[in-house]
């Protein structure tokens, strides 16, 4: 296995997946980061530029210029120094990369799914567009729920392909001030963004994204900025909260599934744009995520279109199953059931629709808990502006740890997908040719074990 070095970092590929490690101050990481990243960086920006105009009708310089607006002001000297160590080292590698572009790929998901669709767009038209930022399935237990009644948290994300298949990043930063963190990433971003995390301060995290939320605040924080303050200077639950509200703009808004292995709490925090939920340590044992707020202010007066309840929609048909699979499992929940959980394919409308076992039980769709867009022909869509038939997307990951692995600063991930199902794009679209416009842009995934990874994980145990 083949090990780069950047200064103090250092990085190497496995199943999949870059790990990378990076300390220091901002900018010495940054600037490790973007130098061992910068190949992967310089294929994101010429993707961006197409995507942005393709999806939104406007170009790269619009979200850049927007970015540095809108959200540079608003971050701290030291993320910024980190952000503008990343382009640096890209530079020194060869690659033309602006901290501009860094940052408007971290502000990427808020910029395209948040604020151009109900701020930006509804300034210049005057409608806003429909929402369509929801991603994600994950639980996390404790207590009677798991084996041994440790901790055990598991998560995998939903993307469209072209932009999923970036958070491939096992990241793991000693910075020189706050927690250390280690999480899943995507190259030149500074949190997680795939939401899965664990830090010196005993707190490990993930989250389902809020669907159907409309709202934006621009002259708030972003979220990746609040979230890497959080995970790099929280030391409680009670911190996470008053950060993430702490100039709250909205942007990326999640059911947020946090556990402190320092006192076995688990929590879920909901948080909109004016309301949030908090709530701890549930009689049932276990919170899950599946991107319809539970929290009914959010869900009324923020939200529109949640798949609340609507198993024909992916919210609503993993609302069930999840809930299911906890139950059955309850009392053996390990790292090892997480993983059968994830991969789950059972599809529970189809279950109710009457279909025989052997159609329902193993159906890979929109709606199982592993989501595959890309073999769904959408024949029961409730809302017609969802993702289209066969659309190249769904799960692109899966991760697990428990509370025993994550103080040691361990977790299992599997790249590709939960069930390790492989995706072969020209495959993919000779069979579906409304997606040729994509093939450019997407890279192959084959079948990737469950593998192991730790913080710090020492070059001569790669090798």
């Amino acid at each position: 296995m083949n090990i780069v070095r950047s200064g103090s970092g250092y990085r190497f590929d496995l199943n999949g997946w870059i790990y990378l490690h990076i300390e220091g101050d901002a900018s010495e990481r940054g600037h490790q980061h973007g130098f061992l990243v910068a190949e992967e960086l310089a294929t994101i920006k010429r993707t961006l530029e197409f995507l942005s105009e393709h999806d939104t009708g406007k170009n790269w310089a619009f979200f850049r210029n927007a970015a540095e607006r809108l959200h540079a002001p608003k971050i701290s000297e030291e993320i910024m120094l980190e952000i503008k160590g990343i382009a640096d080292g890209a530079q020194e590698a060869g690659k033309d990369i602006t901290w501009q572009d860094v940052l408007t790929w971290n502000a990427w998901e808020e910029l395209t799914d948040y604020w151009w669709p109900s701020v930006a767009h509804n300034y210049a038209y005057g409608a806003p567009l429909p929402a369509q930022n929801d991603m994600c399935s994950a639980f996390i237990a404790h207590g009677d729920a798991t084996e041994g009644g440790e901790i055990v948290m598991a998560h995998n994300s939903f993307n469209n392909f072209e932009a999923g298949q970036f958070s491939n990043v096992i990241l793991d930063i000693a910075p020189r001030e706050g927690h250390r963190m280690f999480m899943q990433s995507s190259p030149g971003f500074i949190d997680s963004f795939a939401d899965f995390f664990i830090t010196g301060a005993q707190i490990m995290g993930t989250e389902t994204t809020i669907g159907g939320f409309g709202l934006y605040d621009e002259n708030g924080v972003p979220e990746y900025f609040r979230i890497r303050q959080a995970m790099q200077y929280g030391s409680s639950l009670t911190d996470y909260v008053k950060i993430l509200l702490d100039g709250n703009n909205g942007g990326y808004a999640n059911s947020w599934l946090f556990g402190d292995m320092s006192t076995g709490t688990i929590m879920r925090f909901e948080i909109g744009l004016k309301h949030y939920g908090v709530e701890t340590n549930p009689e049932c044992g276990y919170f899950i995520g599946f991107n319809a707020p539970l929290n009914p202010q959010i869900r009324n007066l923020e939200c529109s279109n949640t798949g609340y309840c609507d198993i024909r929609r992916h919210q609503g048909a993993r609302q069930v199953r999840l809930a299911q699979l906890m139950k059955e499992h309850f009392g053996t929940i390990n790292c090892e059931v997480g993983m059968k959980i994830l991969a789950d394919h059972h599809d529970v409308y189809l279950e109710q629709l009457g279909f025989p076992p052997e159609e329902f039980q193993n159906h890979p769709s929109s709606r199982t808990v592993d989501g595959h867009y890309e073999k769904d022909e959408r024949a029961y869509m409730s809302d017609p502006s969802r993702p289209k038939p066969f659309r190249p997307r769904g799960a692109v990951d899966g991760k697990v740890t428990s509370t025993d692995l994550a103080a040691r600063f361990r977790l299992l991930a599997r790249w590709g997908n939960s069930a390790g199902l492989p995706f072969l794009k020209n495959e993919h679209i000779d069979k579906h040719p409304q997606w040729e416009y994509l093939r450019p842009w997407l890279v192959d995934r084959p079948e990737q074990p469950w593998t192991p990874f730790v913080a710090g994980q020492a070059s001569e145990q790669a090798e």
